[in-house]
């Protein structure tokens, strides 16, 4: 008999995240077997009853709910786990918070600034254990990065580039709203590339490079008009489709970020680079497991860029998977995410980034969105300290 403690998961959302959630509860224990916490996945919430019940019959999980209320309320549930569209985000975790449970919630943390400053109080109010899944973090090759740039390798940093393309929303006959097109609904999303995209970026870029300081940014909405799925009716639409800002950083690099769904022939082109004094360090999702690597200091015959192929046991997670030369793929970012939220319940120490980390993302977000509005330079009020 296993005796491990119980993490007893309410899963609210039953979509894509839910999925990948889903999987990394059910698969970490099998690669991080010393873990103290095991995952039960106790219930799952959606509002079609036939949807949820499918979906609790494919991923194990031993009940159902059609209203998330009824799952946050149950005695048996240990950790909320919020997969909804980000208008439920701030009830849903506030509720979570004022009945004790743990919560770990998608990203963005919220819409706006408000609602994730509220989100906040209640579970620092509660003293609840809390995390954002910004999964990028736990993919090896990112993790290495982070660890090159605190090593100092770099020197000075002078530059920070993301961007995070993709070419979905082009076709103007694409409706908004409803469950499968909530991302192109600002009531649903709160806003377009800059929560959904960016955010992403922004939050790997100030747990890499620190602070983000001030932004000055325009955005685009290409098609104007789209018919809503929920009302019949062609309504304006809210959402940004495109995002470019640039922006300086606390230790005075500067910052350019461009977010789209209008590139086409890309699906998921997210990369970063980060130019330094003495190297430079770049990555690609598409080559998730390789981090390119520049030393100013090698010998000039055969100074130039080199691939790091991230899968040996020394680097980050990897000595919980394959031989050497064998990569991972993304669902295992989230095994790591949720490997890292059970070690903390052991060590006591938050699991980063948590909801007031997510909230410095959230500032960024809000003076992008309110630089491109007003045609200005806006301070973004951050206060970074990473927790790990």
């Amino acid at each position: 008999m296993s005796t491990k403690k119980e993490l007893r998961v309410g899963l609210i959302g039953c979509g894509f995240m839910g999925r990948t959630h889903s999987n990394g509860y059910k698969r970490v224990g099998n690669f991080f077997p010393e873990l103290a916490y095991r995952p039960v996945l106790q219930a799952v919430c959606a509002r079609s009853f036939d949807k949820v019940r499918a979906f609790a019959d494919q991923w194990g999980y031993q009940s159902v709910e059609t209203d998330w209320k009824a799952l946050v309320a149950r005695p048996d549930i240990d950790a909320v786990d919020i997969c909804t569209p980000n208008d439920t985000h701030a009830e849903i975790a506030i509720a979570a918070a004022e009945a004790g449970k743990m919560i770990l919630c998608e990203k963005p943390l919220s819409r706006t600034l408000e609602e994730g400053e509220r989100m906040v109080q209640a579970v620092e109010r509660a003293k609840v254990p809390n995390t954002v899944w910004y999964n990028y973090r736990r993919l090896p090759a990112v993790t290495l990065a982070r660890q090159i740039v605190a090593s100092g390798k770099l020197g000075r940093i002078f530059h920070y580039r993301a961007n995070f393309l993709q070419d979905w929303t082009i076709k103007a006959d694409l409706p908004q709203g409803g469950t499968g097109l909530w991302r192109l609904d600002a009531e649903a999303a709160g806003s377009g590339v800059t929560g959904d995209l960016l955010a992403h970026c922004i939050d790997t870029a100030m747990w890499l490079n620190g602070g983000i300081r001030d932004v000055s940014a325009v955005t685009e909405t290409f098609v104007k008009e789209r018919m809503h799925q929920l009302t019949g009716r062609v309504q304006p639409v809210g959402i940004d489709d495109a995002c470019i800002f640039h922006c300086h950083f606390d230790n005075g690099s500067l910052g350019l970020f461009e977010s789209t769904r209008y590139a086409r022939g890309h699906k998921a082109l997210y990369t970063f680079e980060i130019n330094g004094e003495n190297a430079s360090i770049r990555w690609d999702l598409h080559d998730l497991n390789r981090l390119e690597y520049f030393d100013y200091a090698d010998d000039s015959i055969v100074r130039g860029w080199r691939s790091i192929h991230v899968t040996d046991s020394d680097q980050p997670y990897m000595d919980k998977w394959w031989v050497p030369g064998l990569g991972i793929g993304y669902e295992h970012s989230f095994i790591h995410q949720v490997a890292d939220f059970l070690k903390s319940l052991e060590t006591g120490q938050a699991c980063s980034p948590t909801f007031r980390e997510a909230l410095q993302t959230q500032k960024v977000c809000h003076a992008v969105l309110d630089s491109a509005s007003t045609r200005s330079w806006k301070d973004t009020g951050v206060a970074w300290t990473a927790t790990t």
